[in-house]
């Protein structure tokens, strides 16, 4: 259904909203608000490491901030159950707050990455700490607009440590 609205000496068409419109929306891109402002990141990382190191998974640091669309639709999409089901048993999965790039700063150098250039910044760790993704951790800031099948596969690709 379109509505006619008439401005500014004309008539403009507007699609008409809809909540089967609203639920797509949802369905395409969700979100999650899991960075928090006051958790002990440094902690959580190492905490992360040491029991990677006991069941044999890599650790995914997400360094993001819920201000940001593409941190929270990456969050979104690994509470789905499809992407739990293949996340829980290959990674640890740590969410660091950066703020606006000036917070948890420290975290990301520790690992090879001078600065966040966007959010989220997700790292790909060994449970020894190595960062595997050196390249595309940086890459991330567009995640909201990535499809679903690439999102899986890139992460899904990172076998754990034999």
């Amino acid at each position: 259904m379109r509505y006619l609205i008439f401005a500014a000496g004309l008539f403009l068409a507007i699609p008409a909203f809809s909540a089967a419109h609203a639920e797509k929306t949802e369905t395409e891109h969700p979100e999650a608000k899991p960075y928090k402002k006051n958790a002990k990141a440094s902690k959580n990382v190492d905490a992360a490491l040491a029991r990677a190191a006991v069941a044999d998974k890599r650790v995914l640091l997400v360094m993001g901030a819920n201000w940001c669309h593409d941190s929270r639709g990456l969050a979104g999409w690994f509470e789905r159950p499809r992407f739990a089901a293949m996340l829980e048993p290959k990674y640890e999965i740590v969410y660091v707050d950066v703020g606006y790039r000036d917070r948890n700063i420290d975290i990301a150098q520790r690992f090879g990455i001078e600065e966040i250039k966007g959010t989220p910044t997700v790292l790909v760790l060994s449970p020894r700490g190595a960062l595997l993704n050196p390249e595309s951790a940086p890459s991330w800031r567009n995640a909201a607009s990535r499809d679903e099948e690439d999102i899986f596969a890139y992460f899904d690709q990172f076998t754990p440590e034999l």
